[in-house]
């Protein structure tokens, strides 16, 4: 007997440049999602992000065979940000689930990620492979490296639990992810997708994954260019940045600090040693201070301008966390008021 009340689900399936292996994706995502007829409604929507080559085509050709695909084009190649923006928008379901046309998290994981947003009611769910009973196949050793190492920044940077910031695969609740203020236009928008919940205090889960490359390689597709690697690590370390930025001016901070307060000391137990030894004896204490001071400065001038401009530099880094501090608060509180807003209205 089929259940009345089952939930809908939305598919969202970015594209470009796919021609290899949208066919072939579509037909195992689309097998998978009527084994599953009997728990879930479903629709997938295609967002062909300005491909340059036959995608559009094709999805437009399997939309017109069936009725629950639906395929959106970007006039132009947006970046991922965009696209999935798009997807969120004009997706009708009550969770929303991105996947990657590649098919590198396997079709299984949508249901996994639908059934656990079901039990806590989360706002979102990620396919994490870095989590514990996670796993990854067939990744290049230089690209997991990267990916292992951002996300470890990011989980530092925002002191949440979370194993894997910059991935894809999520479930999401879609009265929350449509009212979520997403600026980003790349690849950044998934770990700006998790600060923003974090600001919120949403409920954020995650599921162990396994990423696996096999079926891509399987028709010759590449993401392992050394600029892509180069841009995504470079991108990750900013993403970071954007949790606690006032983290790392303070560290940078306390680190010039503490040598600046080592050179200052070194130079003033070189002053108090030289003291003793000085040929004149004048009567007052600081004329004997400056005058020993001014005997080391003699020897090591170097020592009081590394230290001197160390400590301003120190200040300068302090301030700057400080600042940065009161800014992210500042941010943060406009941004769950205008949320807050937008939700009651």
């Amino acid at each position: 007997m089929i259940e009345k009340n089952k939930p809908f689900i939305s598919i969202i399936l970015p594209a470009y440049n796919e021609e290899a292996i949208i066919e072939k994706s579509l037909e195992i995502i689309m097998s998978y999602l009527k084994s599953k007829a009997d728990k879930y409604d479903w629709e997938i929507l295609i967002v062909d992000d300005g491909s340059t080559d036959k995608t559009g085509g094709i999805a437009d050709s399997l939309a017109k065979e069936n009725k629950l695909i639906r395929v959106i084009h970007h006039p132009v190649n947006m970046k991922l940000g965009r696209a999935l923006q798009t997807g969120f928008k004009n997706s009708h379901g009550e969770i929303i689930v991105v996947l990657d046309l590649d098919l590198s998290y396997s079709v299984d994981h949508i249901e996994r990620l639908i059934e656990k947003q079901i039990e806590t009611d989360a706002d979102i769910i990620i396919a994490s492979p870095y989590m514990k009973n996670g796993k990854v196949s067939q990744v290049p050793f230089n690209r997991i490296l990267l990916s292992r190492t951002v996300n470890r920044f990011m989980r530092f940077a925002a002191h949440a639990p979370f194993h894997t910031y910059t991935g894809m695969v999520r479930a999401y609740k879609s009265e929350f992810i449509k009212k979520l203020n997403l600026k980003t236009i790349d690849y950044e928008i998934n770990p700006e997708i998790i600060y923003k919940a974090l600001i919120l205090r949403a409920r954020i889960f995650e599921i162990p994954a396994h990423l696996d490359w096999s079926f891509q390689k399987q028709y010759g597709k590449n993401r392992t260019s050394g600029i892509q690697l180069t841009r995504s690590f470079l991108s990750g370390l900013m993403s970071g940045f954007i949790f606690n930025p006032y983290i790392f001016f303070i560290s940078v901070g306390f680190i010039l600090f503490l040598m600046a307060l080592y050179i200052i000391i070194w130079i003033l137990i070189n002053t108090i040693q030289t003291m003793p030894n000085l040929r004149i004896d004048p009567v007052y204490f600081d004329d004997r201070f400056s005058q020993a001071m001014g005997y080391v400065f003699h020897k090591r001038p170097y020592a009081f301008f590394v230290g001197g401009i160390t400590l301003v530099v120190a200040i300068q880094m302090l301030s700057l966390g400080f600042i940065s501090l009161q800014n992210k608060r500042y941010f943060e509180e406009l941004f769950h008021l205008n949320t807050s807003r937008k939700q009651y209205n």
